[in-house]
């Protein structure tokens, strides 16, 4: 079992210490497991067997949760156009599509049985199942990849073409417009560059520069299309 945070190492260490996992937790703040594997949202699971063939590509996974959940757990902060944009309950997206408790299982299972394992797909089966990697994609994945570049070096005025391009190269990758739309929620909210580092904007309000938001986008879809059932 190997973990990966799409996101840097200040974001993932808390977690990661809190859970204290005794497997391998890295960090991919370039999301280059988006470009090789196909990923575009969280969380993905991809099942690799030990010959280092796909058994099953890119698809929703979870272990389960407990009946009770946490406390604001799974409320996601609100990336919209304004602070009033409401946040969005990840526990109904959750209880959309994949069965959390059924996938365990079938996890489960394909480590016991192997290529035996009624959950392992065949080789033509994985590459049916796999998303399409057109041109788009991939410069989608360089100007998500610059724009990561410039907003960490303080260009914001620079990096936010370069998100709007990846999302419009490449409009069904989740992972690249939640990236975009949280970076620039705690901005507004009083984070970090809260005001613009450098640059001719220099000083002033943060805006919102995207055409969409997260709540607008999820609400155009129907169950299951955000977390699809693959079992």
């Amino acid at each position: 079992m190997v973990t990966v945070c799409l996101d840097d190492a200040d974001a993932a260490r808390p977690h990661i210490e809190a859970t204290a996992p005794d497997h391998p937790s890295l960090v991919d703040p370039g999301h280059r497991m988006d470009a090789l594997f196909g990923v575009v949202n969280v969380p993905s699971v991809v099942w690799v067997d030990e010959e280092g063939t796909v058994v099953r590509p890119p698809e929703p996974g979870w272990p389960g949760f407990p009946r009770t959940l946490p406390e604001g757990f799974g409320v996601l902060p609100a990336m919209g156009k304004t602070k009033e944009t409401p946040e969005v309950d990840q526990r109904a997206l959750l209880n959309s599509g994949q069965d959390r408790a059924g996938y365990a299982a079938a996890l489960r299972d394909w480590v016991e049985h192997g290529a035996a394992s009624r959950y392992a797909l065949s080789p033509d089966e994985v590459v049916a199942r796999s998303r399409p990697a057109p041109p788009e994609a991939s410069w989608a994945a360089a100007h998500f990849e610059l724009a990561q570049h410039l907003w960490q070096a303080g260009r914001r005025d620079l990096a936010i073409p370069h998100f709007n391009a990846s999302h419009l190269l490449q409009p069904d990758n989740w992972t690249y417009r939640r990236q975009a739309w949280s970076l620039v929620a705690q901005e507004r909210d009083g984070g970090p560059l809260g005001r613009f580092a450098q640059g001719p904007l220099a000083g002033q309000e943060a805006d919102w520069p995207f055409e969409s938001d997260f709540a607008s986008d999820l609400a155009q879809l129907g169950e299951g299309e955000y977390y699809p059932r693959t079992l």
